[in-house]
């Protein structure tokens, strides 16, 4: 994801909704980006952890950002952090004592083209890696594989039996591996599989889309739409076709 603006005397505010993916951002602007409700002033190159509390991203002025959505055990293989710790959080990559990653920094700071900035963050990417040596959790990662392709709807039990782990250890490797319980992060999956079929619903009704994407009823989606945004379905649909 890329945006940019050249109005010094524009604004923009971007609801970040829980997507089960942390990220790579890098930022330039002139009075810098800034969280809330937290009211944190970004750095300009960060790794974010897993979101599942509603946030938004607000900048003043011309402005352009660049996010890497990254796979989600990105915190574990980049940083060697565990995933739990950037829960709603960032990481500032400025502040790693790495040549590689300082040159990139300057390269990408002196780039005009987003795609020569993307090639120099991906770089950044692979200079991370290289240095944490984390040995993988192949079962893990194939439960995550599994809730992601059946769009959360998969049940737990169900992963359990394909990997072939109990409860209590699938839950607490998933924990320390993703930075959520597997049940959080099928709901945050479901939740946005329902998403973008409403981002291109058309005519359907709100009621087949809560159907689809695996809720028990109309009534059971709403509440989870609400949870992670603050909106029902319907008051989502209204303020999207405003910006549209």
């Amino acid at each position: 994801m890329a945006a940019e603006s050249a109005d010094p005397n524009g604004a923009m505010k971007l609801p970040i909704y829980p997507d089960g993916y942390p990220g790579l951002m890098f930022q330039r602007s002139i009075h810098g980006f800034y969280l809330l409700p937290k009211k944190k002033k970004l750095s300009e190159l960060f790794l974010y952890g897993q979101t599942v509390q509603r946030i938004t991203m607000t900048v003043e002025g011309c402005y352009r950002f660049i996010i890497f959505q990254l796979y989600p055990f990105a915190s574990r293989f980049l940083l060697n952090v565990e995933p739990k710790a950037l829960k709603d959080d960032c990481f500032d990559l400025l502040q790693l004592q790495s040549f590689e990653i300082s040159e990139c920094f300057v390269r990408l700071k002196e780039a005009d083209k987003p795609g020569e900035q993307i090639e120099l963050m991906s770089d950044i990417v692979e200079a991370l890696v290289a240095v944490h040596h984390v040995r993988e959790e192949d079962r893990i990662q194939k439960a995550v594989g599994y809730i992601i392709q059946s769009s959360g709807q998969i049940k737990i039990s169900e992963v359990r039996e394909r990997v072939s782990l109990t409860e209590r250890t699938l839950e607490r490797n998933f924990l320390n591996q993703v930075g959520l319980t597997p049940k959080q992060f099928a709901g945050i999956i479901q939740f946005q599989s329902s998403l973008g079929k409403m981002d291109n619903t058309g005519a359907k009704k709100l009621t087949d889309i809560a159907f689809e994407s695996g809720f028990a009823d109309q009534s059971h989606f709403v509440r989870v739409f609400r949870m992670y945004t603050g909106l029902a379905p319907s008051q989502y649909l209204r303020q999207s076709s405003a910006y549209n």
